[in-house]
């Protein structure tokens, strides 16, 4: 079966060994974030629909998982904001059902935490990460460039009450873009929220690679070891790069391999590496943040956009 809605598994900084679920088409979500490496969103919206058929994902879901692949969780994610997808609840309940053996993990924007049925649909959830990377409405506008109804102040009150009735682990994401978040004033109410809150966890994250918008560059490791220390005694960390360890499926290393031995051959974009290898979006965009934290491959910017060329090329020039 070729699947439209599963991709991966793919080893994630946070989850380990991911089986991807993505619920919603290339780029529906009620966020347009700057520094976003999937590109710029083209259906901005919050409104809640079944944007791919839930069938289908179950049928997907029924045909992969009866193997017993070895996974660390099943992840909704993709290009877009998942729980944008009416039917959310209904996957997770079959998850559940059908294969508890696996812990469910939902990454999220938060963008409608405020709603309470989007909180009692993910009561299923084991692992909510869920992210906030601004609370002033003007840095919050600024960073997101949310669809016009959402507004910061809603989302940190939706997180706190997720975080009161939710049995399952929450981990806190913030995207830090220096300059723009990372401000004493920012920071204090970043802080303050957090505080109210109660996640488990202060993931503090940073650019990999370009996002949409060329203004946003990568925090220096300084910036952000200065932000965990900021946060004490909350528990902050900063998100550790992936290691591909030899317990890894064969499928991931082959598939690093062609991906290199493809950019070998000559640089690729993202799009070119999806096109010829037929993989998901976000299956290759963490590839490309492996071998780039790693090392192994270097982007370089041309009119056409981002292209992927091994590092030794560069040096021999």
């Amino acid at each position: 079966m070729k699947y439209q809605h599963l991709f991966g598994p793919v080893l994630s900084r946070r989850l380990g060994l991911s089986l991807g679920v993505d619920l919603v088409p290339y780029k529906v979500c009620s966020y347009d974030c700057v520094y976003c490496e999937a590109g710029s969103t083209n259906n901005l919206t919050n409104v809640r629909s079944e944007y791919v058929n839930t069938e289908d994902i179950l049928t997907e879901l029924d045909h992969y998982l009866p193997s017993q692949p070895k996974l660390d969780y099943i992840t909704f994610s993709g290009a877009g904001e998942p729980t944008l997808h009416k039917d959310i609840a209904k996957i997770a309940k079959h998850i559940k059902e059908k294969y508890p053996q696996y812990p469910l993990a939902l990454i999220t924007n938060s963008s409608l935490v405020f709603d309470d049925q989007m909180r009692e649909d993910m009561k299923d959830v084991d692992l909510l990460l869920p992210s906030l990377d601004a609370v002033s409405e003007e840095v919050f506008k600024k960073i997101n460039r949310p669809y016009n109804a959402l507004k910061a102040s809603e989302i940190v009150e939706g997180l706190v009450k997720f975080k009161q009735s939710f049995k399952g682990q929450m981990h806190l994401e913030i995207f830090i873009i220096e300059g723009v978040n990372d401000t004493e004033s920012e920071l204090k109410l970043l802080k303050e929220a957090c505080t109210r809150i109660q996640p488990d966890k202060i993931q503090i994250n940073t650019l990999d690679r370009p996002g949409t918008e060329e203004w946003v560059v990568a925090s220096s490791r300084e910036n952000l070891e200065r932000i965990k220390e900021y946060f004490k005694p909350l528990p902050a960390e900063i998100i550790a790069k992936i290691k591909v360890t030899k317990e890894a499926p064969a499928q991931i290393h082959t598939e690093l391999e062609d991906i290199v031995n493809l950019i070998k051959r000559r640089p690729c974009t993202q799009d070119e590496i999806i096109r010829v290898m037929n993989l998901h979006i976000n299956t290759v965009s963490k590839y490309l943040r492996f071998l780039i934290e790693n090392s192994y491959i270097l982007e370089k910017k041309e009119k056409r956009g981002i292209f992927y060329q091994i590092k030794n090329l560069e040096e021999d020039e």
